[in-house]
């Protein structure tokens, strides 16, 4: 019998659970598997705010999210003992309120969007009538916007260069930026050829879609983020929420691998990618687990009521459009070619 190997407990929630396991699917398909990714960044900027004195005993830690940052926040904010308090909107699902709730956190739920910048606009303008009122005694994390969120990958890059080598092809989906962007900004300074494909959904404004209703949460943007480095991307996928869903499913179905929507958007991009290209060495970023999703994506009825059932959507490959505004539902691949922000933003006030 193989000796087992020891090591020593770890002494929290978020120490235990911060990094991913990586995970081989195909020959040349792997997949890095978060409980929850923004677990990751969360601990980073509250550590690093507490290091650097921007955070101290008795302030309260407030933030803008809708998903799992929110969460990250309150196991890192129960760990330290400080309050939080979040700004959401309708969308937050009831089990991750519940969940924040039992963490400690205020809930505040914005109910109506702004004209420009939907909900992301008016749940930003509501954090900033509250951080006046609060004054000194608050503490912003800017998921947004701080070096602090993409850097926090840099342990992440660290892993997957360690056991796969850092010249690969990072597929992810894009919110904020900061798992892509800091994923890869690590890897290319030991292979600067090392690839980079951003997944996100029809109607984000990220890669230079107007702004619209979107089904896949999780990704994509009613505003373009700062922690985007679009000069990164080589590639860009447009996904749409029934592909996505199916893909989810197909993900569980055929690994075992017990993932949400988000996850199934870059794995299905992920397995096109790795059979295209087998001298690649492919990773797919899976930025939680599927237990939120249970009464939703994997669920036939609630995929029939809400118009996402997968009925006729193709798995197989994308459609390859020559500007992001002509992208349409399913699934387009879109030649990024490491364009810069200002591009983007020049295709978003052409189209407008």
């Amino acid at each position: 019998m193989n000796a087992v190997r020891r090591r020593l407990p770890f002494s929290s929630y978020s120490d235990a659970y911060a990094l991913p396991s990586i995970i081989m699917c195909e020959t040349n398909l792997y997949l890095a598997q978060f409980a929850f990714m923004k677990l990751l960044p969360a601990k980073y900027i509250i550590e690093k705010a507490l290091a650097r004195g921007n955070l101290t005993d008795g302030m309260k830690v407030i933030e803008t999210s809708s998903g799992t940052f929110a969460l990250g926040l309150a196991v890192v904010c129960r760990e330290h003992g400080f309050q939080l308090e979040i700004f959401t909107d309708p969308v937050m699902d009831k089990g991750l309120e519940n969940r924040l709730i039992s963490l400690g956190a205020e809930i505040v739920i914005i109910t109506e969007k702004a004209k420009r910048g939907g909900y992301q606009r008016s749940r930003l303008d509501a954090l900033h009538a509250r951080m006046r009122q609060l004054g000194s005694s608050c503490f912003w994390p800017r998921q947004y916007e701080t070096p602090d969120n993409p850097a926090a990958y840099a342990h992440f890059a660290d892993q997957i260069s360690g056991i796969l080598d850092a010249d690969i092809t990072l597929i992810g989906s894009v919110g904020s930026g900061g798992s892509t962007c800091g994923t890869m900004e690590r890897l290319r300074q030991k292979a600067p050829g090392a690839r980079l494909i951003g997944v996100d959904t029809f109607n984000s404004v990220i890669f230079g879609q107007q702004d619209g209703e979107r089904k896949l949460r999780g990704l994509g943007n009613s505003l373009v983020p700062k922690n985007v480095k679009h000069e990164l991307y080589d590639e860009v996928h447009f996904i749409s929420a029934p592909l996505a869903f199916a893909a989810t499913r197909t993900l569980h179905e055929r690994h075992a691998v017990f993932a949400g929507p988000t996850s199934g958007a870059s794995y299905v991009v992920g397995r096109w990618r790795a059979r295209q290209y087998p001298e690649e060495t492919v990773v797919v970023i899976c930025p939680d687990e599927g237990h939120r999703y249970v009464e939703a994506v994997y669920d036939h009825k609630w995929l029939e009521q809400n118009g996402s059932l997968d009925e006729g959507v193709p798995l197989d490959a994308p459609a390859t459009e020559n500007h992001p505004s002509t992208a349409l539902p399913p699934w387009n691949r879109y030649h990024w070619n490491r364009r810069s922000r200002e591009a983007v933003l020049h295709l978003l006030e052409n189209a407008s």
